[in-house]
């Protein structure tokens, strides 16, 4: 077995004996709870009866009958995942020595994992100065580590021309042809554009976002003197972050970046999932299953929470 062979494998056990077991006590085997909404088709309605789910009440019906009618559902047994993972340079950043990749790569084996051991078939999509790597969906555990493996494999790139997300979603849209659940793994630090096309994947796919970042890209801390080098471009900047008004002005743009991407996310009618890098993996697809179990509930005639719907 290679080097890396042995790393994916390494690393992959210590996820199953830290996180995926953990997960079975928390969700009791329900991980349909996390992928909840793919290939659910509405197949009739019909009264409601005792020890029918809440949930799927039908309001509308409901309200016009007097009488409370459900939602009866027709759902497909097997998913195809895809995970658009972004490894250009600027996820190679992190304060904490923790960096948005190694996370990013703890999360796509975890979930890839969920998916694999249920039958399910996961395949894969690299973006570093491009699009330059496709792994087919297939089922098993051994398609998991050769995911893991490709991505640990992998060198950090110095430099590189600025990500362009626009034409990665518009690759993913033209190789992704059968509906699927797709995961894009990215800080979405990108060039501008990618909207238009996101919402043209989310209309054919079930999509998640998976937003990578550091809390040092929304605020700066009273440093001195630094330089500060784009990830991407290798371009260097002096900056004073003693300077109160450069950092307001600092958290100002990253504060207006939030929001454009929030926009982005409703107007593509997608999840997000924050994934910061001190972030517990554990909490944080426990957020996500929280997240997919709001959604469930916002379809069958509910509303999100506030400190969801944003």
């Amino acid at each position: 077995m290679s080097e890396w062979a042995q790393t994916s494998e390494a690393v992959l056990r210590r996820l199953e004996w830290t996180v995926l077991r953990r997960l079975d006590g928390v969700l009791h085997g329900d991980y349909r709870t996390l992928f909840r909404g793919f290939g659910v088709d509405l197949a009739d309605l019909r009264e409601y009866e005792y020890h029918d789910d809440v949930r799927h009440i039908d309001w509308n019906v409901t309200a016009r009958l007097q009488t409370p009618y459900v939602r009866v559902y027709n759902e497909e047994r097997e998913v195809t995942a895809w995970f658009l993972l972004d490894l250009s340079p600027s996820v190679d950043f992190g304060s904490q020595n923790i960096k948005k990749r190694a996370v990013s790569t703890e999360l796509v084996a975890v979930l890839a994992r969920l998916l694999s051991r249920h039958g399910n078939r996961v395949g894969a999509m690299f973006y570093g100065g491009g699009v330059d790597t496709v792994i087919p969906a297939r089922t098993g555990r051994r398609q998991v580590l050769h995911i893991l493996h490709k991505i640990l494999a992998r060198p950090e790139l110095a430099r590189s021309e600025a990500t362009n997300l626009q034409d990665f979603l518009a690759t993913a849209f033209q190789i992704i042809p059968r509906r699927s659940l797709v995961f894009i793994v990215t800080d979405f630090i990108s060039t501008p554009g990618w909207a238009k096309p996101l919402v043209q994947l989310a209309r054919r796919h079930e999509v998640v976002a998976v937003r990578l970042y550091d809390h040092l890209e929304r605020e700066l801390p009273d440093l001195g003197l630094l330089v500060m080098q784009d990830a991407e471009t290798g371009e260097q900047i002096f900056v004073d972050t003693h300077d109160r008004k450069f950092r307001r002005r600092f958290a100002a743009i990253a504060e207006r970046r939030e929001n454009e991407l929030r926009g982005a996310f409703r107007q593509a009618g997608i999840d997000a999932l924050e994934l910061a890098t001190d972030d517990d993996l554990m909490d944080a697809v426990l957020r996500f299953a929280d997240l997919r179990k709001q959604r469930s509930q916002l379809a069958a005639g509910g509303t999100l929470p506030q400190h969801l719907d944003s």
